[in-house]
């Protein structure tokens, strides 16, 4: 939290290390720590030092606050902290193997990511778009050819703004172009860390039939 009052972490089971469901919050504002403590558990403290009465009562507590039951279980936890030794190995690997996906398809009708040099990326997804202007197929075909060859392709993601709720706030398609044009034409490839290279490989040759280029760019 160099930069922030907070930082969120989400463990959903695609993300680098998962508890099954559920996240994290980290702060270093004391004041925020104890208000997240509460709202996670209904709005309630025991903590001596914050009930607004005092009482000898070893049960007592107070509802000071309306909070839900944001708390994950024991068990995922515990799910996540084993997890905690191996996240070095995870993120390796998964560089490991974005890298091998950039070499693989550097010559095809696709957008490579591109990371910042400030940036050290976890590689939690690794998302191509298909070039429009070299590429005869449009991404629905390309998606649907790669499902059809037992590949779990994705889409990573629906723009915010086109989705019921933030049209009925006032948002239109065309309001953030750029973010619709990505979202034409990106295809989210399988990263994990149990990829071998064999499947690696077969996803980028599948892809490379998959793709079609203009006679002007053979």
């Amino acid at each position: 939290c160099e930069f922030s009052s907070a930082a969120v972490f989400s463990f959903h089971p695609v993300k680098i290390i998962t508890t099954g469901e559920g996240g994290v919050v980290t702060t270093n504002d004391e004041v925020l720590y104890n208000k997240l403590l509460k709202l996670r558990t209904h709005g309630i403290t025991k903590d001596p030092e914050q009930l607004h009465q005092n009482h000898d009562e070893p049960w007592y507590f107070e509802q000071q606050g309306l909070g839900y039951n944001y708390r994950i279980t024991d068990l995922q936890c515990a799910l996540g902290s084993s997890q905690m030794k191996r996240l070095d190995n995870y993120v390796e690997k998964r560089a490991y193997l974005a890298q091998r996906y950039f070499e693989r398809l550097a010559d095809l009708a696709v957008i490579l990511p591109t990371i910042s040099d400030a940036a050290d990326s976890s590689w939690h997804l690794f998302v191509i778009q298909i070039d429009a202007g070299k590429c005869k197929k449009d991404r629905r075909e390309v998606f649907l050819e790669l499902r059809e060859n037992g590949i779990g392709v994705n889409v990573h993601y629906i723009p915010v703004h086109t989705h019921p709720y933030y049209k009925g706030l006032g948002f239109t398609e065309g309001s953030f172009p750029v973010s619709e044009e990505y979202y034409k034409n990106a295809i989210t490839l399988p990263l994990y860390p149990n990829l071998t290279e064999d499947e690696q490989d077969y996803i980028c040759s599948t892809l490379e039939r998959s793709l079609e280029i203009t006679g002007e760019n053979i």
